[in-house]
């Protein structure tokens, strides 16, 4: 299946900081570019962490008002993420007020999959990284949300070439695929079950896929017997070992 990359839908020209970069200079950068964080890099081009409007604001938040005594901060008895944020607090560059390690993707990664890593650590960005994990673009919740603008006979058209022909060798019309407004109902019989199973996960994994609506059903259940005694064509025989 030729999912879609995340370096299809990047941008590659990327706002990014260094370890050094002053305060002042980080807050004008997000709000010149009108970014909510960017990647800190090193002298290699390697991302070391990412910081946000959110580092900043802890930032400010602890800095006291005119008539206020400076904050004492004790490390000792802390805990972790309270020792971050009293770090933060007295941060004067971009590489003390970062998060790391940064959140990250690489461009060969599908765009499924970088939007399984942003909700999964509710981020808005992702630095993208090459095969040397050397930043080569950003990628945003927007920029992934294109790959559900998908039509629906574009679709319905991958789920039959892709999953039915090629991946379980079925005939075009042996299965009914229909695609409304992105979630896609299979209906029919299929032989084996582990089949149903597998057009299932592979249909879920197509782009612009919202969901899958499972009306399949099978002549045999197969799912006592071992995957190297099941006898399968095309890609499914290493989609019954993933399931």
């Amino acid at each position: 299946m030729n999912n879609q990359k995340v370096g299809s839908v990047m941008t590659t020209e990327v706002i990014r900081a260094e370890y050094g970069t002053p305060f002042k200079a980080v807050a004008r950068l997000l709000a010149e570019h009108r970014v909510s964080g960017m990647p800190v890099v090193d002298d290699d081009g390697h991302v070391i962490g990412v910081v946000s409007e959110t580092d900043l604001m802890v930032h400010q938040a602890a800095t006291p008002l005119a008539h206020e005594p400076a904050p004492r901060f004790r490390l000792v008895g802390l805990t972790p993420r309270a020792r971050r944020r009293a770090a933060k607090a007295r941060a004067r560059t971009a590489g003390r007020l970062m998060t790391s390690p940064a959140v990250s993707v690489h461009a060969e990664d599908t765009v499924v999959a970088a939007a399984r890593t942003m909700v999964e650590h509710r981020v808005n960005r992702l630095p993208v990284l090459d095969e040397e994990d050397r930043l080569v673009g950003i990628v945003t919740r927007h920029d992934l949300l294109g790959t559900f603008l998908r039509p629906d006979a574009e679709i319905r058209e991958e789920v039959i070439r892709e999953v039915l022909e090629r991946g379980l060798w079925l005939a075009s019309r042996s299965i009914d695929v229909t695609v409304t407004e992105g979630v896609v109902t299979l209906e029919g019989q299929m032989e084996r079950k582990s089949e149903t199973e597998i057009a299932v996960a592979m249909t879920r994994r197509t782009d612009g896929v919202v969901d899958v609506v499972n009306r399949l059903t099978h002549r045999f259940d197969d799912s006592g017997v071992k995957a190297d005694t099941r006898e399968m064509g095309g890609v499914a025989d290493d989609w019954l070992r993933r399931l």
